[in-house]
């Protein structure tokens, strides 16, 4: 009886195993300023807040995806400008681009902390 019990359990937890594990993206990042960003879920999207610097607590980016591949939009704190933007994880490289009128892009390359 007991036997059953947890091999129904085990069959629960390896079933949910995937579904909450977390994504890529997630985590916290060395930006190309040298500022530390955390990219951590907020709701269905993931939200990009600064954590250290001048503009330290700011949200400065929302992207939704998943893999290693994630659209939104990314803000300049400094420049207080908002881009359309791609986010690509490769190991520990994030690549962030964002874009004006989908023609003229930028990007940098963060790393994982």
């Amino acid at each position: 009886m007991i036997n059953k019990a947890l091999l129904a359990l085990a069959m629960v937890v390896a079933t949910l195993a995937p579904a909450t594990a977390a994504e890529p993206i997630v985590g916290n990042w060395k930006t190309a300023s040298g500022e530390t960003a955390a990219i951590a879920a907020c709701g269905p999207d993931f939200c990009v807040t600064l954590k250290t610097g001048k503009h330290a607590g700011r949200q400065i980016g929302r992207m939704n995806g998943q893999g290693d591949s994630y659209k939104g939009e990314i803000t300049d704190p400094a420049a207080d400008k908002t881009y359309s933007g791609s986010g690509e994880v490769n190991g520990d490289a994030l690549v962030m681009k964002g874009c004006v009128l989908g023609i003229f892009c930028k990007s940098q390359t963060w790393s994982r902390l």
